[in-house]
This record gives C-alpha cells, structure tokens and sequence, in this order.
C-alpha cells in the first residue's frame, strides 16, 4: 500500500530521485539533495517520518488528498 504524503513531498522525493545523484536509502543524501533543490518540506517530512519514508522506497508514495 502506498505511502500517504503531500503533493509538495511526492514531488520532492521524485525530483531527488530523477537527479540520480544518491542511493534513495541514503536518507541523508536524500535530505541534503532535497534542500538543494528548494525542497525543505521533504527534510522536515523525512525526519519526522523516516520509517514511512523507507516502506514508500518499497511501497510508493501517493498524494494524499482530501475526502
């Protein structure tokens, strides 16, 4: 089942991704490379959310909008 974030986060995880810059588990890269590109709602996402981060690595991650 996908991981539930933000629009702002799913493409901020994408957009470190497409850089092909870090290994996506290297959440410290992810992190770092997520500030670079103006992105500093992922780092707070992934700090307080790390476990969820990795199972979306496996999961997914899809927008979570509301009902």
């Amino acid at each position: 089942m996908a991981i539930l974030v933000s629009k702002e986060v799913r493409e901020g995880i994408l957009a470190v991704r497409d850089t092909g810059r870090t290994n996506m588990f290297d959440v410290d890269a992810v992190k770092e490379i997520a500030y670079e590109l103006g992105y500093e709602e992922v780092v707070d996402w992934i700090e307080n959310h790390e476990r969820e981060y990795v199972a979306g690595i496996f999961e997914g991650f899809e927008v979570q909008t509301a009902e």
